[in-house]
């Protein structure tokens, strides 16, 4: 979805929710000092918004995803709504002294004045955008440009379609261009990154910047709509040009989140994880904690720590590297229990205290499969900073069962290296805690051990 349709949804929620406490309190009390009642809640609800504009960001609501359909706008919407009121209620039974209020009534009755309002727009949003796009027009040729043109087709509530395609740029189609720009009223142009290294191709999408076009580079383009890199688009100045090795402030400051919630988190669940190291002895045969060396920052190896939740046979800690298959016999009973609750991940907390992971980043893969996945393209790049204990690729692309799907995968680690930031970490975290406790995208989740994720 394009930036400007992004603004106008954020724009619109702003509104609509202040619009919402305003229709609140008048509803509640009939329009009886409607002034004395809008100064109380404005203060609190306004830093309440806050959070509910952020939970509207990690369901999704300003992504293409979110107007796939009617029943998916009604389900994230009462999901994100639902959310972000079981939040207030725990932010204003906290802190009671700075809210000065504990609405109950009022923020039941906001709620759902929000749910129906958001609905209305967002429909809105959704009949205008699909059937009034932006006409862009495309120059080049590549599987992932293939790949955004039936996007662009299928999905036109993502803000462009595709009114041209220029397969191949000589100087017949140079002479033509602006014709087609006139002809479908484009104003914008994506254009493959090789077209940069040809002069007279230069020279003639330079003359066209008097027509009013936009001239979009497709790596841009393509990161913007799927969120992941087009790796087959790569070179090795992108690199150069986009990717930060060091960061040191973000660094030093995610470093320390890390230590002190790591440890934070491991003496609180000390009773949890010696429960469960039990549990794991008594109804299978072999270690309660599994150890496996893994890949880090730096190409540097470490051990992980986990639970175990499979055999030790076919593939376990006999070090033979073997995908995760659905129904896998591997797994034992109790292990499906850990698996599901993701209660598997406990003991990577030590990783996390040492600091070998992080929080967030991308997953820390067996030393086995990082050999068969350096054929990749730029693999090497998602180790220039610290893997995490959940990430990027994890909270949008299921686990891998293939070579495909881990090649795959790598397109979202090099866009979380690239766009690293406490945002996104936060963003991570929170899409993580989604995917546990609100099943809303089946089929997601954080991997457990003996994926390749």
């Amino acid at each position: 979805m394009s930036r400007t349709k992004k603004l106008v949804l954020l724009a619109g929620d702003v509104i609509l929710l202040y619009a919402a406490l305003a229709a609140t309190l008048l509803i509640r009390y009939q329009g009886r000092n409607f002034e004395d009642y809008w100064r109380i809640h404005l203060a609190p609800f306004s830093l309440l918004f806050i959070g509910w504009l952020f939970v509207f960001m990690v369901m999704d609501l300003y992504r293409e995803r979110a107007f796939v359909n009617y029943n998916s706008l009604v389900n994230r919407i009462m999901t994100a709504v639902g959310i972000a009121a079981l939040v207030s209620i725990v932010l204003f039974y906290l802190f009671q002294s700075l809210f000065q209020l504990t609405p109950k009534t009022n923020l039941f009755l906001f709620a759902a004045v929000v749910i129906a309002g958001e609905y209305l727009f967002r429909s809105t949003f959704l009949a205008v955008a699909r059937f009034r796009p932006s006409p862009a027009i495309v120059i080049g040729r590549s599987p992932e440009i293939e790949e955004l043109l039936k996007f662009l087709k299928k999905h036109p509530h993502a803000g462009y379609e595709a009114a041209a395609w220029i397969e191949e740029f000589g100087p017949l189609q140079m002479e033509d261009l602006p014709r087609l720009i006139e002809k479908h009223g484009a104003h914008t142009l994506i254009i493959q990154p090789s077209l940069t290294k040809d002069p007279a191709a230069i020279r003639a999408l330079y003359d066209l910047l008097p027509l009013g076009v936009t001239i979009v580079n497709f790596t841009d383009f393509y990161e913007l709509v799927f969120e992941r890199v087009p790796l087959g688009e790569l070179e090795e100045g992108w690199f150069l040009e986009h990717v930060t090795t060091r960061r040191p402030g973000y660094d030093l400051v995610k470093r320390f989140v890390d230590f002190v919630l790591g440890v934070a988190f491991s003496v609180a669940l000390i009773p949890l994880t010696l429960l469960i190291a039990f549990l794991i002895k008594l109804t299978s045969r072999g270690p309660a904690i599994f150890a496996q060396a893994r890949v880090g920052k730096n190409d540097e190896t470490f051990t992980l720590y986990k639970f175990r939740t499979m055999t030790t046979w076919q593939g376990g800690n006999d070090g033979t590297p073997a995908w995760t298959e659905k129904n896998d016999r591997r797994v034992t009973p109790f292990g499906k229990l850990l698996r599901l609750t993701h209660l598997d991940e406990i003991p990577q907390l030590w990783n996390v205290v040492r600091g070998d992971i992080s929080f967030t980043g991308p997953r820390p893969e067996r030393v086995e499969l990082v050999e068969q996945y350096r054929a990749f393209p730029y693999y090497n790049i998602r180790h220039v900073v610290k893997p995490g204990l959940t990430g990027w690729a994890q909270i949008n692309f299921r686990p891998s069962a293939s070579l495909d799907e881990a090649r795959e995968k790598l397109k979202y680690d090099i866009y979380y290296v690239k766009n690293r930031s406490f945002l996104v970490d936060l963003a991570i975290i929170l899409k993580t805690a989604k995917y546990l406790f609100v099943n809303v995208e089946a089929g997601k989740h954080v991997p457990s051990e003996q994926t390749t994720a």
